[in-house]
Parts: C-alpha cells; structure tokens; sequence
C-alpha cells in the first residue's frame, strides 16, 4: 500500500477533546447541534455546519458549505487548529471498556482507491456523495478520516508495540467514555516502508467520504493544467487498523408486525426452515445463530447455508432476509420498506426487548459479521446486504486534517 506522512492541522493538546468530534454521519441535525451545544471549537460547526444556521436550512444549501468554510478559517485563525511543523503520521489508539485498537494516521493515494487496492463493499448514496464531496472541495481539507483495515503484518505491529511505550501528544476520554490516545511520528519513513509489504487494504468505515476525496482529486485535476500527480489533492485522509484489533458489533432487526401470521402460525413455519430453541439466550454465540424475540420469550435460530454459495449469501443476514424477512414477514426489500427498522448492537439486546414490548412485533438480535466474512465479499467485488455491520468506537473527527 501507498501511504504517505502529510503536512496537516491539529488541535492544541489542550483543546484536542473540544475539538474531537463524532463522524458527521452518525448523528442527525438536531443531535449535532445538541452534542456542539456549548463547545464552540467542535468540529461538528465544519462538519455540520447547518447547526449553526437558522432551523430548517437546507443542508445542502450554499450557505452551509460556505458557514463550513467561514468556522474551518476561524479554528485556524484562532489558533485552536495548528499546523504541523513537517510532515507527519500518527498512532491513533481508541480505547472502549477493555476493548482496544490501534491504527495509523496517514494519506493514502486516489489512484489506489480506483484501482481497487482500497477494496470496497458498500454502494454510496450520490446525495451523501454530492454533499461530501462540496464539502472537501469547499474546505480544500479533509476532515474526517476513513475508516481502513488490512491483513495483520508483523513488521507493523513491532512498530506499534515500540511507539505505545512513549508519551503521546494527545489522550482523553471522550464524554460516552471511550478513551482516545495520539501519538505524533515526525517522517514516519519507517512505517511507509512497513506499509509497503501490504497488499491491499479494505475500507471498514466511510465508503462516502473515499468516494468524494476520489472525486475532488478528478475535479481539482480538471482544473490544473500544471498537473503532475505529487499534489496533496491526489491523497486522503486514512486510518488503517489491522484486522484483529477491530470489534464489529451486529446489525439488529425489528419488523413491526406478523404480516398476518398469529404468533403460533408464525413460529410454526419459523420452525420449518430454522428450527427453535426455546429460552435461547439474547446474545446469538456463533456464525449461523440467530435469537428472535417474540410473545415476551427468545428464541433460538439456526441459519442452513449452502456452502457452495457466494459471500454474500453465506452471511446471517442474507440467510434471514431470503429464507424468514423476505417470504414470511414480506420485507421484499429491507432498504426502502418502512416495516422492518435497523438497530445497532451497541444498542444491546434490552432495547429489542423494550421495542417488541411497546409496539408489537418480532426482533431479531444477530451474530456480528466477521471481519474475514467482510474480506471475501470486499475480494469477490460484491456488495453487503444493508446494515450489515456495525463498528465500535466510531472515529472522531479533527484530531487530524489533512488539507491541500
């Protein structure tokens, strides 16, 4: 792989959790402005930049991008954002409960994510595309990181265990507690080279923000005669984690109703295809386990694969979709039908419960996608089923930003 140390902005240590924000598309509007409330150095004021405008702005208006824009010059001004001195990459470790992880802060290059070096395995909404892409354009920076994994190399990670030994420029813990800790690595040449002996990598996290940085680099390309290819709009800011450091947490489903079945028939042809186990525990324990919640009890599901299928129907989430969602609760198509809702696994099992319990309804609570599940489809060029994995911590946004 390409990556290269870059010349960005970074807060002042003393700011950094100000600053450190969540990625701009896991909140809505009002939650945005809810968490930027009282923290005029956030950096939800750039990323989401509507918070700071008259209620009912078109997010995608002009204003915003340039409201976006007026608030990144002012970090700068203001000396909350400074600029680094030389170029440089970073060690960022995320810590949530006893779960931790450790990537690298770097730019990687577009032409590897167009020649499919950078594997994807999502499609990406031309809407989130368009408005990303006017937001880097308008900045001249990207400032949330994507989100990389690759195949664990051995000469990365002995250089990961000689830098955590060291004092790091920024660490805090976060207001939901996940603690995030920075170290700075002037040059990095060392780390290019270790990076070199890695193949490909695959993006976990942020198929809209890579998508927009390759297109900002088409459109600034269109707009240089001089162009050589050494720009800094060429790369785009990563973090790569190898892949047995990264937790995904499952996709959870809630379909709002039994399509007519009673519960009794339901079980019954539930039963046919999956087989039950009554009493099942919340958590499914394996690949090819499922738990649903129905009538006030759990569950237990097992998942028939045919082995001679292809990644993505091999996947928990497949199976349920094709074989019980699809023919039994006729959820034809899970992206647009408004009868079956999507909740995170971070969210746990109780919040099943007390969705079924309220309004009705069967929940399905599923094993986590694996990373390798992710891999093999990312390898055979095809796409996840929707709201297939869930990753924890999520990346905070600021901490690093690369600009050109």
């Amino acid at each position: 792989m390409r990556i290269r140390a870059f010349q960005g902005l970074v807060p002042v240590p003393a700011l950094a959790s100000e600053v450190a924000c969540v990625p701009y598309d896991v909140v809505n509007a009002a939650e945005a402005a809810a968490l930027a409330a009282g923290h005029p150095h956030s950096l939800l004021h750039v990323d989401r930049a509507e918070i700071d405008l008259p209620p009912g702005t078109n997010p995608y208006g002009d204003e915003v991008y340039a409201k976006a824009r007026e608030n990144f010059i002012a970090l700068q001004r203001d000396g909350v954002l400074v600029r680094e001195t030389g170029p440089c990459l970073y060690l960022y470790q995320q810590q949530m409960g006893a779960h931790r992880q450790s990537g690298l802060v770097a730019v990687c290059h577009v032409e590897d994510y167009d020649a499919n070096l950078i594997k994807k395995h999502e499609k990406t909404r031309k809407d989130k595309e368009d408005d990303r892409t006017r937001l880097i354009d308008t900045l001249s920076a990207g400032t949330g990181p994507v989100f990389l994994t690759y195949r664990d190399e051995p000469a990365v990670n002995a250089l990961v265990a000689r830098l955590v030994a060291t004092a790091p420029q920024h660490d805090f813990t976060a207001p939901d507690g996940i603690r995030h800790t920075a170290w700075r690595i002037p040059g990095g040449a060392e780390w290019v080279a270790a990076f070199g002996r890695v193949p490909v990598t695959y993006i976990a996290d942020g198929h809209h923000r890579a998508a927009s940085a390759a297109r900002v680099a088409r459109l600034r390309r269109e707009r240089n005669p001089a162009h050589r290819g050494d720009e800094d709009y060429n790369w785009f800011l990563c973090v790569l984690f190898p892949a047995s450091e990264l937790k995904i947490l499952p996709y959870n489903r809630i379909v709002g109703d039994l399509n007519g079945h009673t519960p009794e028939s339901f079980l019954a042809k539930v039963r046919a295809t999956f087989g039950l186990e009554a009493n099942a525990a919340p958590l499914p324990d394996a690949v090819g386990h499922v738990s649903m919640f129905l009538g006030g009890k759990w569950y237990g599901l097992r998942c028939p694969v045919d082995a001679k299928a292809d990644p993505v129907a091999r996947l928990d989430v497949s199976v349920l979709q094709d074989r019980l969602l699809a023919p039994l609760l006729g959820i034809d198509d899970p992206r647009t039908s408004k009868r079956v809702d999507f909740v995170g696994g971070i969210r746990g099992p109780d919040e099943l419960v007390r969705r079924v319990t309220a309004d009705g309804g069967v929940a399905f609570s599923m094993f986590p996608t694996t990373v390798p599940q992710l891999m093999a489809i990312a390898d055979a060029g095809q796409i996840m089923p929707p709201k297939s994995t869930w990753f924890e911590p999520k990346l905070r946004s600021g901490l690093f930003v690369h600009t050109f």
